[in-house]
């Protein structure tokens, strides 16, 4: 039996078996018990007081790098994106980002108030609050170099104002107080008179020319193993255009896996799996994925 939210203040605005496919990047996913989105920070604060401590809890942005199963997702799904978008520059150099500010909206605002290097931001495809959650990066730049506090939330709707030293960071990880959710950051740049949009649109072209932009992925898949790229390996293995039902190894960017508009999230699943072993037979080398998978297997 799906589970119910029984304050009255929630029972209209919450969504019962809330079809995920209609909030992922890759377009599929079953139903979510629940599905939320707040109104602002105690909003948010208040649903989830009203939940039960044992109710499981995926927060989610704009769905990319993530893999919402067929099953759907039991418990509580809660959506960041346009909810938690406060976004204002609070000294010459620092900026205050909410969650749910999608990453390409920080690097714009960044190059209007003459601030860098925030152009990488442009390439991530999802919010900051999945940028501080798995140390998000493109193009050379990495979200946790630049951040100085973070604002989370624990499970009881107590919000906590942390300063970066509280987490430990490395390539695509991070880590820190268990049972927080971040609710957005204070992020510091360096003044930068020369900043343009020119190096944006520059990044984004690039991005275009070499990424399946437009069609329905999750990003990168993998993370780079040490001194290597994932879509080397896959592209060396043979792995290009290689597909399972509806869901294949991008031709233009072997670390992309890209939904044809048929593919279940079975059929991507078993894809990275094939994928992941047909690498290690090749190259010794395991990769790892950087998409989350959440939900249960139909």
């Amino acid at each position: 039996m799906n589970a119910r939210v029984s304050t009255p203040d929630f029972s209209a605005r919450v969504l019962h078996d809330e079809p995920m496919s209609k909030h992922t990047s890759w377009h599929v996913g079953g139903p979510a018990d629940m599905f939320f989105k707040p109104l602002d920070v105690a909003d948010l604060s208040a649903f989830l007081r009203s939940l039960s401590p044992q109710t499981p809890i995926l927060w989610i942005g704009l769905g990319s790098n993530l893999l919402v199963r067929d099953g759907g997702v039991r418990g509580a799904v809660i959506e960041t994106h346009g909810a938690l978008g406060d976004l204002e520059l609070v000294s010459a150099t620092d900026v205050r980002v909410g969650a749910g500010v999608p990453c390409a909206k920080l690097a714009k605002q960044c190059i209007k108030w003459g601030l860098g290097p925030a152009e990488f931001f442009a390439g991530i495809p999802g919010t900051l609050g999945g940028a501080l959650a798995m140390n998000a990066g493109a193009f050379g730049g990495e979200t946790w170099r630049h951040v100085v506090a973070v604002s989370t939330m624990d499970r009881n709707g107590a919000q906590h104002e942390r300063p970066a030293s509280d987490f430990q960071y490395s390539y695509r990880h991070v880590s820190g107080p268990p049972d927080e959710w971040f609710l957005g950051a204070t992020l510091r740049f360096e003044q930068r008179a020369d900043a343009s949009s020119d190096d944006i649109r520059a990044l984004l072209a690039k991005r275009k020319a070499t990424q399946p932009i437009g069609e329905w992925s999750c990003g990168s898949v993998f993370t780079n193993p040490p001194g290597d790229h994932a879509a080397r390996l896959i592209e060396t293995a043979g792995l290009k255009g290689f597909r399972i039902g509806g869901a294949r190894v991008s031709q233009m960017h072997a670390n992309f896996i890209v939904n044809d508009g048929s593919a279940s999230a079975a059929d991507i699943e078993a894809l990275i799996a094939y994928v992941r072993d047909t690498v290690e037979r090749s190259h010794g080398v395991i990769l790892t994925t950087e998409v989350r998978t959440a939900g249960e297997i139909a």
